[in-house]
């Protein structure tokens, strides 16, 4: 009797076998093998889509289920129609369908979530082949979503607070409304000639307005406003661009805009494009001591610094400003580089000697030496000082060195730059080349709100002195604002020549929607409860609808001291980002983010405290 072969339309039609029965019979034996290995490829193929059958194999197999050997020569099946290489197919097909259903069966008694753990490890495996074989990919890896607490609030139960919390919403609406009328796309809006506005710190990005009224549109619960922007950054946002654009204007507006956004709602696009942009910003780094540039073509990546700045210096309040965001990006994309990029600046400011403990405000990127002495807790120097607070917040109070880093600098401004005036107020001065100036700038002022933020984490006793020392920075800034008679805040006031908190040069005494003093309201509130700042707050909400408003949005004005005001014909778009969502929040419960769960970003977009895996589980369990 012949042996079969797996093919037996071969056979000589002619021939028959002499067990003709026998020959039928494992014939059926062999294509029942043959299909039974075949159903069981189709269903892993069609169970397991859109993953990749590398995936597959991977996390559920650990091998293929069927291996298929094309090779030709000594090594390969050559020849089909050999009765060994038949049964040696057989056998395998057999051994790997028994393999594969040992295995799916062993899957299926895990729990859901180490199968998912699984997957997403077989997935990082097969992104980092990828990687090591040069293939660019534009998918970042998967990142599980959790929204923090407090991302939307609450009506209030006072009913006055409800009102008055109602009518900053319907401010926000007027100024979205007007800029989506009058300027959409544009990077801002001028309200008084009701057409678009573009400053050069963005280069030809569009879109500034509706980046940073992101998470202030969702905060209030205007997701009808919401959903269009995002299709707006989805379909228009474009950072493609041959331009100079500014550093710290772009991240904190752009990169933070988007963070945020994403982590309010969880829609993806927000989390690609802040990534995305991110990445364009890196070549900015590429200086000898790391310190970045302040401004960078986003095509070339040729970066310099300001022209005006002192010997080519780079500017602390600049340089300083990236570390939340980038440390988020690192955290959303998996790349560690945004997060070493940022820690390197560190390194660079630790070996470098303070004078009297303070921190100029100019840093020569290529020599990695101090430029001007010059210091200021406003305009060139702020939000550094914040960041190094919120880097110590935002790592659930594990980053021991931003800690030490901020309340050794709190305590060299305390020493060298605050002062108390004849009239009894507290204020920041500047310092240069150790002489005072007696000015404080309205962006100071956000120093009272950052104080009480920090002040239980001071050491020793000085809690409390911080939170007076915040109280007494609020009380001055509300003064530089009832001095005025449009009660809004110049640009900068001073404390000589028999003055104390107004504005005596010209090209100080402009209001542009500012949100410093606002900002402080806010945090005095949540920390203290005292009614005065809600009063304080709902002040500066009369000023602004009496002053500001036109028909075609906001506007800042030119002399807060004039009797009549004369428009500047520009609303920023921090005016929204910030002005508008601490006067709201001002306003809401503390439930509605609160800080324990978020920290907000110099331009006031809400990031989430980071936490470790095991604190982030034990959180889930409580909820």
């Amino acid at each position: 009797m012949p042996v079969p072969t797996l093919l037996p339309f071969t056979t000589t039609p002619s021939r028959k076998s002499a067990s003709q029965t026998s020959f039928r019979l494992t014939e059926k034996f062999i294509l029942l093998l043959v299909f039974s290995g075949f159903i069981t490829l189709c269903f892993g193929a069609i169970f397991f889509l859109p993953d990749s059958s590398k995936l597959l194999s991977g996390v559920f197999f650990h091998s293929s289920a069927v291996e298929t050997n094309t090779r030709t020569g000594p090594d390969g099946v050559g020849d089909l129609g050999s009765a060994g290489s038949d049964e040696k197919v057989l056998v395998k097909i057999k051994k790997d369908h028994e393999k594969a259903l040992l295995e799916a069966k062993d899957t299926l008694q895990k729990r859901p979530d180490e199968i998912k753990h699984d997957i997403l490890k077989e997935k990082e495996k097969i992104a980092q082949e990828s990687l090591s074989r040069g293939v660019k990919t534009n998918d970042l890896p998967y990142v599980e979503y959790r929204r923090p607490p407090g991302a939307t609030g609450h009506e209030p139960l006072d009913s006055s607070t409800r009102v008055k919390r109602a009518k900053i919403k319907e401010m926000m609406k007027h100024a979205w409304d007007s800029y989506t009328r009058y300027a959409w796309g544009s990077n801002e809006l001028r309200p008084v000639s009701k057409q678009g506005h573009s400053s050069n710190l963005f280069g030809s990005i569009k879109g500034a307005t509706i980046v940073d009224a992101l998470d202030t549109l969702y905060i209030m619960e205007m997701f009808e406003e919401f959903d269009a922007a995002t299709d707006w950054v989805e379909k228009n946002l474009d950072f493609n661009v041959n331009a100079e654009v500014s550093i710290f204007e772009v991240n904190i507006r752009f990169v933070g805009g988007l963070l945020s956004a994403y982590y309010l709602s969880g829609k993806e696009v927000f989390r690609r494009k802040a990534v995305e942009l991110g990445e364009k910003l890196l070549p900015a780094f590429k200086t000898p001591t790391g310190v970045p540039w302040a401004l960078l073509n986003l095509k070339s990546g040729i970066g310099r610094n300001w022209p005006w700045a002192s010997g080519g210096s780079s500017i602390l309040a600049e340089y300083g400003t990236l570390h939340l965001e980038f440390i988020h990006l690192s955290k959303l994309s998996q790349n560690p580089e945004f997060a070493q990029k940022v820690m390197n600046i560190r390194k660079v400011l630790n070996r470098l000697d303070k004078p009297q403990g303070l921190y100029p405000n100019y840093l020569n990127p290529n020599s990695g030496q101090w430029g001007q002495h010059h210091v200021s807790v406003g305009g060139l120097g702020d939000s550094f000082y914040e960041y190094l607070l919120k880097a110590w917040l935002m790592s659930d109070r594990t980053d021991e060195e931003a800690k030490k880093m901020y309340y050794d600098a709190l305590q060299a401004i305390e020493t060298n730059l605050i002062r108390k005036s004849s009239g009894g107020l507290t204020y920041i001065a500047e310092w240069k080349g150790g002489l005072l100036e007696h000015k404080m700038g309205h962006l100071t002022c956000f120093a009272g709100g950052m104080m009480a933020l920090g002040a239980d984490g001071a050491p020793g006793d000085k809690t409390g002195h911080q939170m007076e020392q915040a109280a007494e920075i609020a009380r001055t800034c509300h003064e530089s604002y009832s001095r005025t008679a449009l009660k809004l805040g110049p640009e900068a006031f001073r404390f000589d020549g028999g003055v104390e908190a107004i504005a005596t040069r010209q090209n100080e005494k402009y209001f542009i929607l500012r949100p410093e003093v606002i900002e402080t309201y806010m945090y005095m509130w949540r920390f203290t409860h005292d009614p005065k700042y809600r009063d304080w707050g709902w002040e500066a909400v009369q000023a602004l609808e009496q002053h500001c408003k036109m028909e075609g949005g906001y506007s800042g004005i030119r002399d807060v001291y004039a009797a009549k005001p004369n428009h500047d014909d520009v609303q920023q778009s921090f005016f929204l980002a910030e002005t508008l969502k601490y006067l709201y929040l001002l306003f809401s419960d503390d439930d509605h983010i609160p800080f324990d769960h978020w920290v907000f970003n110099t331009e006031a977009h809400p990031l989430p405290v980071i936490r470790s895996e095991r604190q982030t589980e034990q959180n889930n369990e409580v909820e």
